[in-house]
C-alpha cells in the first residue's frame, strides 16, 4: 500500500510540473522569429516550402515569420498559392526584401503587398509587376512587341482578340494587387502603375510612396522596429513583441528541394525524353530491363513535373507526333518522314510551356541538343539498315558456316558447343577438348558439323 501511495504522489507531482512548464514553453516560443527565404524564381517548390514553413510556425507558436524575398518573379499560380497562405496565416508575416542588392520584381511585388508588414533593406528595389504571356512580352505594354498593324490602328477601332486577352489579363492583375493594397492600407495607385507601366521603386522611394512600412538593415533591426506594432491577423488585432525574439531559419525540406529540381522546365523536358526513349529501347530489345526501369521512372517524374507546370497540350501532342515519326523513319527510311518528325518535335518543344515566367523558360540550347541527339540516333539506325540491305542475305546453314564455337564437352566424335548465343549438339571427325575454339563447317538437321579453326573442306554432307 505504501508503494502504491508513493507512486500516486510521484505521478501527481509530475503532472503539476508538466502543467507549470507548458505556459513557460509557450511563452518562450512566442519570442521566436522564424525566417523563410525565397531566393530565385517562384514556382511550385516555393509555394510548397512557404506552406510547410507557415504551418510549422503555427505549431511552434512563433511571434512572427520573416519572409525574405529576392526574386525576379515566377509563375502566377504559385504566387497566388503563397499569397493565400500568407493571408490565412495565424502568425503575422513580415515581408522583407533583402539583402542589399536584392529585388522583389513581378510576383515578388504582389507577395510583398500581401504581407502584414512590408520592409526593404537599403539598396533594394520593387516593382515591374506587368504580367507576361507566352512567347514574348505583352504587346502594347512597356517592353512588348507591337501587334502587326498596330501602327495603322486608329482610335475607336475594335481591339483584336490578342488585345482583348491582354486587357483582360492586365485588368485582373490590377484588381488583384489593388485589393491587396487596400487590405494592408498601402499605395494602391502605385501598385496599379507597377502592373500597367512596369514601374519600379528603390527602398527609399517605396518608403516615401507608402508602398512599404519601414527600411531595416538586417533581421535584428527589423524586429526592433516592428516591436509593439499592431497588425490584424485572422480578423483579430495583435501587438507584436519581437524586440528580444530569437531568429531561427526554416530551410526547405527534401521534398521541396526535389520539387525545385524536377519542376525546372529543362530538367522536366530531359526527363520526359529519357523516359520515352528508355521505353522505346525496351520494346526494341525485350528483356534488357534497365532501359525499361529507368525510362518508366524518368517518364513518371517528367509527367509529374509537367502536371505542376502550365503546359500547352498542343505542343506536347506535337512532340509525341514528332517522336512517332522519327521512330517510323528508323524502320522505314524515307527521309521525308524523318524531316517532318524533327520539325514537329522542335515546334512542339517550343510551344510546350504556356507561360514564359522568369526562371521557367525552356532553353533553346536544350531543345537543339535533344533534337540533334535524336537525328544522330536516326542516322546511326538508318546507316545500319542500309548496310544490312546492301550485304548478302545469309539464311540457314549458309548463315552458320564459319561461325566460331566453344566446345562445352566432347566424347570421341560428338559433343556440345556454344555459338551464336546458344548451346548446340555437334559432331566432327576429330577429338576436341572442353574450352577449345572450333569453327562451324556445316549444319545437318539440328546438329553442327565442326572442325578446327582454319581447316578447309565441307565438313560433311548437307
Amino acid at each position: 500500500m505504501q508503494t502504491v501511495r508513493a507512486a500516486l504522489v510521484a505521478a501527481t507531482v509530475l503532472v503539476a510540473l508538466v502543467l507549470s512548464i507548458r505556459p513557460g514553453a509557450a511563452d518562450e516560443d512566442s519570442r521566436l522569429a522564424l525566417t523563410i527565404s525565397i531566393d530565385g524564381a517562384i514556382g511550385p517548390a516555393s509555394a510548397s516550402y512557404v506552406k510547410d514553413a507557415l504551418a510549422k510556425a503555427d505549431e511552434r507558436h512563433a511571434a512572427v515569420v520573416i519572409l525574405r524575398l529576392n526574386t525576379p518573379g515566377g509563375l502566377s499560380s504559385s504566387m497566388r498559392e503563397i499569397i493565400t497562405d500568407v493571408l490565412s496565416s495565424p502568425v503575422p508575416v513580415i515581408g522583407y526584401v533583402a539583402p542589399s542588392g536584392a529585388h522583389a520584381a513581378s510576383a515578388g511585388t504582389y507577395i510583398l503587398y500581401a504581407t502584414h508588414i512590408a520592409a526593404m533593406a537599403p539598396g533594394t528595389n520593387i516593382g515591374a509587376a506587368t504580367p507576361v504571356q507566352l512567347g514574348s512580352p505583352i504587346p502594347g505594354l512597356p517592353g512588348g512587341t507591337p501587334d502587326k498593324g498596330d501602327k495603322d490602328k486608329k482610335d475607336g477601332d475594335q481591339p483584336s482578340v490578342k488585345d482583348a486577352m491582354t486587357m483582360k489579363t492586365t485588368n485582373d492583375a490590377v484588381a488583384f494587387i489593388r485589393s491587396l493594397a487596400e487590405l494592408r492600407d498601402r499605395n494602391a495607385d502605385w501598385a496599379e502603375k507597377a502592373v500597367r507601366d512596369a514601374a519600379t521603386l528603390s527602398a527609399n522611394g517605396a518608403m516615401q510612396a507608402k508602398v512599404i512600412d519601414l527600411i531595416a538593415r538586417d533581421e535584428a533591426d527589423l524586429l526592433k522596429q516592428v516591436d509593439g506594432r499592431a497588425v490584424e491577423v485572422a480578423g483579430k488585432t495583435q501587438h507584436l513583441a519581437t524586440k528580444d525574439a530569437v531568429i531561427e531559419a526554416i530551410d526547405p525540406g527534401w521534398l521541396a528541394k526535389s520539387l525545385a529540381i524536377i519542376t525546372d522546365p529543362n530538367v522536366a523536358f530531359v526527363l520526359l525524353m529519357v523516359g520515352i526513349y528508355g521505353l522505346i529501347f525496351e520494346f526494341m530489345s525485350p528483356g534488357a530491363v534497365a532501359p525499361g526501369v529507368v525510362g518508366t521512372i524518368c517518364l513518371l517524374l517528367g509527367l509529374y513535373a509537367l502536371n505542376m507546370l502550365p503546359i500547352n497540350y498542343a505542343g506536347f501532342a506535337l512532340m509525341l507526333v514528332g517522336i512517332a515519326l522519327l521512330a517510323f523513319e528508323a524502320f522505314n527510311p524515307t527521309v521525308v518522314i524523318g524531316l517532318g518528325g524533327v520539325i514537329a518535335f522542335v515546334l512542339g518543344a517550343a510551344m510546350l510551356f504556356r507561360i514564359e515566367a522568369p526562371g521557367y523558360r525552356l532553353s533553346w540550347s536544350v531543345i537543339a541538343i535533344v533534337a540533334a541527339m535524336m537525328v544522330g540516333l536516326i542516322v546511326v539506325v538508318l546507316g545500319a539498315l542500309r548496310r544490312a540491305r546492301k550485304g548478302p542475305v545469309r539464311l540457314g546453314a549458309q548463315a552458320m558456316r564459319g561461325l566460331p564455337a566453344e566446345v562445352l564437352d566432347w566424347s570421341e566424335t560428338t559433343g556440345h558447343v556454344f555459338t551464336n548465343g546458344e548451346r548446340w549438339q555437334a559432331r566432327g571427325t576429330e577429338t576436341f577438348k572442353s574450352g577449345e575454339m572450333v569453327e562451324v563447317a556445316n549444319i545437318v538437321g539440328l546438329t553442327l558439323v565442326v572442325r578446327r579453326a582454319g581447316a578447309t573442306g565441307q565438313g560433311g554432307p548437307a
